[in-house]
């Protein structure tokens, strides 16, 4: 195994188990060394410190394990079986009422680069490294023998987390081959767009804040912006929402929306869907919604986009200010990981005040347990939301 050695002082970051290297952090490589190799990494004086994957760019290595061990199946088989005890620990897994969760989470599983979502008996695959990508038919028959007929097709979907390759094989079945694309959400039905769809084709991340939507909604007008395939919609719906308006730009999103409306509550007319800019729709909407759920893509996926991002989330949130219903809810969610709490929460202080709406705060969100932060990797924790009541 290739060495990866670092500058004088500068394993101290690994040595309280951050999983990333740094590329200002390396002194050498070995000779040959190719992205997505598996690498050792030792001190300026050539201490064992980790194993991981070698990648151009900031972030260099990430790491596997902090144990000088080989990368084979008895690995992933290991890290894998993790994984599912902890789902199985919490209640996630095998529920009969629940058949869409997040198996893999990247470092909050100790495998960074993997992302793995549970969807019936599809689990949809996503590399975010190259060393992930390289690794996939193995990692895939891992998962196929440590679920044990949990899942009999696994897809791999990574055309767009790794854009800068060419390689074949980036998306499609790794493992059976379904076109069964309907999932359970505690009891509610969707379609699942893997082939074409954003991330693995749900935003699994949202369920338990989905949950808590539901118990806000009755009698209330919704409105769903950015509502991708209508999670927040068919959950405000089963509460008993009086109507329910989805929105988003995207035309297939709005119809993949209107597909799991009808899935769950065919031929209701308290659904309506509208393919539209968010802020053109906020600007003429009327002021007849008390329950807005704004849940936009990640306005920043890198720090030098973050001031712009904290304007763009302090605009939206402004104009829902304005247009909600006095005693009306708000939830608002950040996807940013660049955007910490305190910066998401001070942009929403910022747009009541611009608004000049008196603002409570009901709940503050998070992603679920199914998505772990690593406690070592705090960069991990990237979804906030704020439930707000606003006078």
């Amino acid at each position: 195994m290739k060495q990866v050695r670092l500058r004088k002082g500068k394993e101290e970051s690994l040595r309280r188990f951050h999983p990333w290297v740094f590329s200002g952090a390396i002194a050498s490589i070995d000779e040959g060394i190719q992205e997505g190799d598996v690498v050792r990494v030792v001190t300026n004086t050539g201490d064992f410190i980790a194993v991981g994957h070698y990648q151009e760019g900031s972030i260099a290595v990430r790491v596997l394990t902090f144990s000088d061990v080989q990368i084979d199946d008895e690995f992933w088989h290991s890290r894998l079986s993790s994984a599912l005890q902890m789902r199985q620990a919490i209640g996630i897994a095998d529920n009969p009422n629940n058949n869409t969760y997040r198996l893999v989470h990247g470092e909050g599983d100790n495998l960074p680069g993997l992302i793995v979502d549970v969807y019936d008996e599809t689990a949809v695959m996503q590399a975010h490294s190259i060393g992930m990508h390289l690794c996939r038919k193995e990692i895939a028959r891992a998962l196929n023998e440590v679920m044990d007929g949990r899942v009999k097709h696994i897809y791999y979907k990574s055309e767009t987390t790794l854009p800068f390759m060419t390689a074949d094989d980036m998306n499609g079945f790794l493992v059976g081959g379904s076109d069964n694309n309907i999932a359970t959400e505690n009891g509610l039905k969707f379609r699942v767009d893997w082939l074409k769809g954003q991330k693995t084709g749900f935003f699994v991340d949202q369920r338990e804040n989905r949950s808590l939507l539901e118990k806000f909604s009755k009698g209330k007008r919704v409105l769903n912006m950015f509502c991708y395939t209508g999670g927040f919609s068919f959950y405000a719906m089963r509460g008993g929402a009086e109507l329910v308006h989805s929105v988003d730009s995207s035309a297939k999103a709005i119809e993949l929306t209107k597909q799991n409306v009808e899935l769950n509550f065919p031929g209701d007319a308290r659904h309506e869907a509208y393919c539209e800019d968010a802020f053109k729709y906020l600007e003429r909407a009327g002021s007849n919604y008390n329950l807005i759920i704004l849940d936009p893509p990640a306005f920043a996926k890198h720090r030098g986009a973050l001031h712009n991002a904290l304007k763009g989330y302090t605009r939206l949130n402004q104009k829902a200010f304005e247009k909600i219903e006095h005693g009306g809810i708000l939830f608002t969610f950040s996807c940013s990981q660049v955007v910490t709490k305190d910066h998401f929460r001070n942009a929403v202080f910022t747009a009541a005040a611009l608004a000049k709406r008196k603002v409570r705060i009901l709940h503050q969100l998070h992603q679920p347990a199914d998505h772990p932060i690593n406690i070592y990797h705090p960069e991990g924790e990237y979804l906030k939301g704020l439930v707000l009541y606003v006078e």
